[in-house]
């Protein structure tokens, strides 16, 4: 890392923003084992249902300060593993390879 930090706007320091910038999914730079990999990994069923329920009371407007952050959790996670998969796929297409 370089020593001559300056400060980044403050939409680039949350998690996501952070991460996307280690991922790159524009760089297809994945080897096909590894996108293959990715490509594979989902929510378990347990957790998409979590997250269907608490977008179903989100909607109701029923949600709780403790319920908001959970989904937050949620949406961040599918927001890095959708970056996985981006990359995933643009790693396997630059390599001529089919997607699965």
């Amino acid at each position: 890392m370089a020593t001559d930090l300056k400060p980044l706007p403050s939409s680039n320091k949350h998690a996501a923003a952070i991460l996307g910038r280690i991922i790159n999914p524009e760089e297809g730079s994945l080897d096909p084992d590894a996108a293959r990999g990715f490509l594979k990994l989902s929510f378990p069923p347990a957790d998409r249902d979590r997250v269907a329920q608490l977008l179903a009371r989100n909607q109701d407007g029923k949600l709780t300060n403790e319920e908001r952050e959970e989904l937050d959790e949620y949406l961040r996670a599918d927001a890095f593993l959708s970056m996985l998969k981006s990359k995933a796929r643009l790693s396997l297409k630059r390599g001529g390879f089919p997607p699965e």
